[in-house]
């Protein structure tokens, strides 16, 4: 019988391709260290909602993994709510090139976020904020994530005051969120994520008056 985590490698490897993500030999490595580390946290911190290994790689860890063919070399981002680290710190051990700033105003959650933050080498790639976005200067970034922040439709205003103006923002939303987005934002694209039927990526920026 499949422990969990092989459960967990063998969803990844299954649905990569339909996700349009090329996973390597080090990469399910350092996503199943990440994968070992949430069960070891999630009944303390409920982190994420409890789901079979092979949801979490689905759901999570690919679904996050969409961003990473909007990101260019190099690129700046910063996730803001992160919570259990997701979208970010699976792109973060995927991609070396990429640097992250995680904004998580819940220290409980931050203690989890700073134990899996050592998987990211070098350490410079990474910065963790732990406070509320508002109460911080919006970092030096080229893009904003956002995959499951509380009350979302109602922090959007505030994220786009906040952010810095040329930002391009890859948004994880609802059918619902999707068109208050359109209401406030210029949206580039809607990519309806695999396995989901009212779950999209939305790439927008800020509206030109």
């Amino acid at each position: 019988m499949e422990t969990e985590v092989e459960q967990f490698r063998r969803a990844l490897a299954l649905n990569a391709p339909e996700f349009g993500v090329d996973l390597q030999s080090a990469h399910f490595e350092r996503l199943i260290t990440y994968y070992e580390l949430l069960l070891k946290w999630n009944p303390k911190l409920h982190l994420v909602a409890p789901c079979s290994p092979e949801e979490f790689a689905v759901r999570h860890i690919l679904e996050s993994l969409t961003l990473l063919k909007h990101l260019p070399a190099k690129a700046r981002l910063a996730d803001v709510g992160t919570g259990a680290g997701l979208p970010i710190i699976p792109c973060l051990l995927v991609r070396d090139d990429l640097h992250g700033v995680l904004i998580e105003s819940s220290q409980r959650k931050a203690a989890f976020l700073k134990e899996a933050l050592r998987s990211i080498k070098p350490p410079a790639r990474t910065q963790l904020i732990v406070a509320r976005f508002e109460a911080v200067p919006s970092p030096d970034v080229a893009f904003i994530t956002c995959r499951a922040l509380d009350k979302f439709s109602e922090l959007l205003p505030k994220l786009i005051y906040w952010a810095p103006t040329t930002a391009t923002y890859l948004l994880f939303v609802g059918q619902s969120l999707l068109e208050e987005i359109r209401q406030l934002m210029q949206v580039s694209s809607v990519e309806q994520i695999p396995h989901s039927e009212k779950r999209f990526l939305v790439t927008a920026g800020v509206r030109e008056s």
